[in-house]
């Protein structure tokens, strides 16, 4: 039995996630081809593989796939480029804080799937619309953290700054920003994973393409094995996207390994 919190090597790391993945599959396969579980509620896996590759390969699945990454990408980035810089705000002048801390912590806690029918009228069911919805329930959340996390920036190293003869403006710029940007980063990867969840629900109503009006369409035949499929590639396109993004905040900010 290991002992907490000691680390484990990145080869057992990989073959622990690996394995359960596969005792997943198995006890999915075992419930659905032992008969176990009808295949009308939930597909086998064998049936789950042949439907993906029917969509891949005779109904454009691959451009679903490349619409409902865009807007994700799309409402993330929306956000990111509003959340960050307010956040850095709020965090660095109490004043800005106490003015707009109340509202961001109301409005974080409102599910971005309600403001579904405001959007359709406000905007349409185009993809302005389901932008909105990605940004919505992703930009207060970063707002809040990232204001936390400047918030709690070392007074030692902004001390030293002013004794160095540094402005306000300086200490933000120059200590504030830089001391807290690998934790800015991990919050924007964190919050890319939450984006990936608002995005069936921007697709759910009034679109014609898309990972969840895949889902939604396959519903009403009764496909759950295409239902999985999609499922299943959304979750791993959100775990590249997050491998990724360790990678480049690791390229960024190696120092913080440390």
């Amino acid at each position: 039995m290991p002992r907490p919190l000691e680390p484990v090597s990145q080869g057992t790391r990989v073959a622990l996630g690996i394995s359960f993945f596969v005792l997943f599959f198995a006890a999915w396969a075992f419930a659905t081809l032992g008969g176990f579980v009808s295949r009308t509620f939930l597909a086998d896996p064998i049936t789950m593989v042949q439907d993906g590759w029917l969509l891949l390969t005779r109904f454009g699945f691959l451009n679903d796939i490349g619409v409902t990454v865009w807007r994700v990408v799309g409402g993330f980035v929306l956000a990111a480029l509003v959340a960050v810089p307010l956040g850095i705000m709020m965090g660095a002048y109490k004043s800005f804080e106490a003015f707009l801390e109340p509202f961001v912590s109301f409005a974080r806690y409102l599910p971005a799937s309600a403001f579904v029918p405001l959007l359709i009228l406000w905007a349409g069911i185009g993809e302005m619309q389901k932008l909105l919805v990605i940004f919505i329930g992703s930009v207060f959340q970063i707002i809040l953290m990232v204001a936390v996390a400047v918030g709690n920036t070392r007074r030692d190293l902004v001390e030293a700054a002013y004794t160095l003869g540094s402005k306000d403006r300086g200490v933000v710029r120059r200590v504030l920003i830089p001391a807290n940007a690998p934790e800015i980063a991990e919050i924007l990867r964190l919050v890319l994973g939450w984006a990936w969840t608002y995005v069936i629900v921007a697709e759910l109503i009034g679109s014609s393409s898309g990972i969840g009006h895949m889902i939604i369409d396959s519903q009403a035949l009764l496909a759950t094995g295409q239902m999985i499929f999609g499922i299943i590639v959304i979750g791993v396109i959100g775990l590249i996207s997050d491998f990724l993004f360790k990678a480049l905040n690791r390229s960024l900010f190696p120092w913080r390994l440390a």
